[in-house]
């Protein structure tokens, strides 16, 4: 399977109800390497890298969030996977 990379924007009401947190266990879960932090206009960002089988359904994951979350928008760009995370980090 191939490597991937993914650069996700996630807009709604996303701080403040644990998405980072929820988001570093999913990622855990799914052996992905990378980073989520929030961003000082209210929205995440998260950064995914590893399997494409496991991307997916991160992806997925994203576009509803924790239970206390309410997901409006989710951009998400694939880029150049370039395996430069040994983890999983909040940033």
């Amino acid at each position: 399977m191939a490597k991937v990379r993914v650069h996700l924007f996630i807009t709604g009401r996303v701080q403040g109800v644990f998405f980072r947190a929820s988001t570093h266990e999913e990622a855990q879960r799914h052996q992905l390497t990378g980073w989520v932090k929030n961003l000082h206009d209210g929205r995440v960002e998260a950064v995914f890298e590893g399997e494409e089988e496991n991307v997916e359904p991160m992806i997925a994951w994203c576009r509803k969030g924790p239970p206390h979350a309410l997901v409006k928008g989710l951009s998400v760009t694939v880029e150049v996977y370039r395996g430069e995370h040994i983890d999983f980090t909040v940033r």
